[in-house]
């Protein structure tokens, strides 16, 4: 594919390794699919910001009368104008990663925005945060959207309780409630503003700078360090710092410190010495990293139709993106993962000697070369430990272990319930029984999942002072007096 950069030029260009060609493709399509984008577009330009977050898989925990009333109405206001131009599904398009999956990075509080509170007194501000869930509660891949006004775990505002106040006082306590440092996405507004999402074609980088190259790894992920500079004086501007080192983090153990911001010798980056660089200011992971799009336009591993609309438009130029579209149009359709044809067409089965169909019948999936009377009789020889035809052994296997499993999987572990439903629904029939089998596990795993996910929310289950234990009628625990602990050993 010939698919021109707008930020790029004629210089080569380092092609991602194998892991990266074949993880993110399937992480784009299978984490934010195309009918999220769809919805999520259609109700943030009608003007419904809540319900653009609900297609995105994104709770809100902020109530903006509460935010009024707290901090004032023209906190509330700004507030309120961020979110009816928050881009849910380009959030969630953006947020960090890891592998070998691609599911959210657990436990994380990204800083969307902040308000108030000066440079020098970031103390006093009030961040937008967006939250990951902690790995063992993260079904669904859901994400929530609250105000965080500086505190730690009840700092927290609860979730507006459809009965009124909530039970808990405290429900949900995220393990980092604070804001993390490394990342942030409130330099970042591109990310996620739509109306800042052409500013991705300046600042995704493309790693091609040589007087910083020479320290940076050149395998794994490529770096930006074409934007290093530029980020590094972004951020001490943002934080009221004067212009000095900024730390670049590389992974668990490689940190490099961006120096000479303001030498005429231009930037350098030097090894960090241990123990002196907790005190630096962190460059946000965002703006360390080209981004994945980026490269895998370059090396042809993906096509600008299956970018996000918001991502293709900032990076692809638009001859280009008028030929994708005609393209695209005459082709059709992209075929759904782990599809083998139509959804609903027959499958053909050799069935002693001969070619024999299995389609959908009534919704529910049928042998279509056989009558009545003899599925009857095999079925009743399949009770009696039998061996039944090979029609019914391949309905069976459908049921149990069917092809499109790894997918359905995947699905399911990006919070893609409807896609993965409707792959089990093309298969198998909207009015199919599931027999016992990998795949009814698989659903019935997501299902529990879900459930652990909703006892997080409502403060149930997971550590903190802020849970409570409830016995099976809902009633509270007796309080027991301990034993005072004596000051000194006896």
């Amino acid at each position: 594919m010939g698919t021109q950069i707008a930020n790029g030029d004629s210089r080569p260009s380092h092609s991602p390794g194998p892991f990266e060609l074949s993880f993110w493709p399937r992480v784009r399509e299978f984490a934010v699919p195309a009918p999220m984008i769809e919805t999520a577009t259609a109700r943030r330009l009608a003007g419904d910001w809540a319900g653009a977050c609900a297609a995105a898989g994104v709770d809100v925990d902020l109530n903006l009368r509460s935010v009024a009333r707290d901090h004032g109405r023209d906190l509330a206001a700004r507030v309120r104008d961020d979110l009816r131009h928050l881009a849910p599904d380009l959030l969630r398009w953006h947020l960090p990663r890891i592998a070998p999956d691609g599911l959210l990075r657990p436990g994380l509080t990204l800083a969307l925005a902040r308000y108030g509170g000066g440079a020098r007194d970031a103390g006093r501000a009030v961040h937008l945060v967006v939250r990951t869930a902690p790995a063992w509660a993260d079904a669904g891949q859901r994400i929530s959207l609250a105000l965080w006004t500086g505190g730690g775990s009840r700092g927290v505002p609860p979730p507006p309780h459809p009965h009124g106040p909530h039970p808990h006082p405290h429900p949900h306590p995220h393990p980092h409630p604070r804001p993390s440092r490394r990342f942030r996405l409130d330099l970042h507004r591109h990310l996620w503003d739509a109306r800042r999402a052409g500013e991705l074609r300046i600042r995704a980088g493309d790693g091609l700078d040589p007087g910083l190259v020479g320290a940076v790894p050149s395998d794994g992920r490529r770096c930006a360090v074409d934007r290093w500079a530029d980020e590094a004086r972004i951020l001490l501007r943002a934080e009221g710092r004067p212009v000095g080192p900024v730390l670049v983090r590389l992974g668990g153990r490689h940190r490099l410190v961006l120096e000479g911001l303001a030498d005429e010798g231009g930037p350098r980056v030097v090894a960090a010495a241990k123990g002196r660089t907790t005190a630096l200011p962190v460059l946000p992971d965002a703006a360390t990293w080209v981004l994945p799009d980026l490269e895998l336009l370059r090396a042809g591993a993906v096509e600008a139709g299956r970018l996000h609309p918001l991502v293709a438009s900032a990076l692809v130029t638009e001859t280009e993106a008028e030929t994708e579209a005609e393209t695209e149009a005459e082709t059709g359709p992209y075929p759904a993962p782990g599809s083998t044809g139509s959804p609903g067409q027959p499958r053909s089965v050799d069935c002693r000697g001969a070619r024999h169909r299995i389609g959908l019948v009534d919704g529910v999936l049928a042998p279509l070369d056989h009558d009545a009377a003899e599925i009857r009789r095999e079925e009743l020889l399949t009770a009696l430990t039998g061996t039944p035809l090979p029609c019914l052994q391949a309905i069976d296997e459908a049921h149990r272990h069917p092809e499109c499993l790894p997918d359905v999987r995947e699905r399911l572990d990006h919070g893609d319930i409807a896609g993965a439903l409707a792959v089990v629904e093309g298969l198998l029939g909207p009015a199919a029984v599931l027999r016992d089998g990998a795949l009814r596990e698989e659903l019935e795993a997501a299902a529990r999942r879900r459930i652990t996910y909703g006892l997080f929310r409502a403060g149930l289950i997971g550590p903190g002072p802020a849970r409570v234990r409830y016995d099976e009628r809902g009633r509270p625990p007796r309080l027991q007096r301990t034993p005072a602990r004596h000051a000194t050993r006896p």
